[in-house]
């Protein structure tokens, strides 16, 4: 029996390292694909569409609003945002586990639309690591900073919905960690029903 793909959402706040998290996983393993998002910002130099994300106009991504073409999306700046409902499925279809980096409205958003979808919450150790990671970037203004670290309060008030806590002390131990956890889940009795119930119709034909 084929393994089938886990769709998860990887959220934390700005500075706890989630962009380099899933660049690990990609690095690291051959069993992770990244979601691509649609946007309708325009491209900066360098993107190429269907990579960094599929770009789109306004009208080709509210057509897309209107055939519920999208596990979920956002407006932020005059510009949409989503998770494309086909490019995922394929990907899942194909048994691989995809991953969704957003925030945490997207993300119960995509649980409530998808119950099976995993969790994962990641956060430094502490939060004057997270303040000394935003001002070690350097290309932020204190007053960037400070929004950031507000933003994080109320972020942080949502951690109970996910399924998992990951803290990303050391980065080598924890891409290792994360991975872990996601196996570990390809194992668990919920999503392991059908083969469950194969097992049971073998069994009973002994009888």
């Amino acid at each position: 029996m084929s393994r089938k793909g886990i769709l998860m959402v990887l959220s934390g706040f700005s500075g706890a390292g989630k962009g380099t998290l899933v660049k690990g996983l990609l690095e690291r393993y051959d069993n992770y694909a990244l979601s691509v998002s649609a946007t309708t910002r325009k491209p900066r130099a360098g993107e190429e569409d269907g990579k960094a994300y599929f770009f789109k106009t306004v009208e080709e991504f509210e057509n897309m609003i209107e055939e519920d073409s999208f596990i979920e999306y956002a407006k932020y700046v005059d510009n949409y945002y989503g998770t494309p409902k086909e490019y995922v499925q394929k990907k899942l279809d194909e048994g691989k586990d995809v991953i969704l980096e957003i925030e945490i409205q997207g993300a119960l958003k995509v649980k409530k639309a998808y119950p099976d979808t995993l969790l994962l919450f990641v956060m430094p150790p502490s939060a004057a690591l997270l303040r000394e990671r935003l001002t070690g970037r350097g290309t932020e203004s204190e007053d960037v900073i400070a929004s950031r670290l507000a933003r994080a309060v109320q972020e942080a008030e949502g951690i109970e919905e996910y399924d998992y806590l990951v803290i990303n002390d050391d980065l080598d131990t924890c891409i290792r960690e994360l991975h872990g956890i996601i196996q570990s889940e390809h194992c668990s009795v919920e999503r392991n029903q059908e083969i469950i119930g194969q097992m049971r119709r073998e069994l009973k034909a002994f009888e």
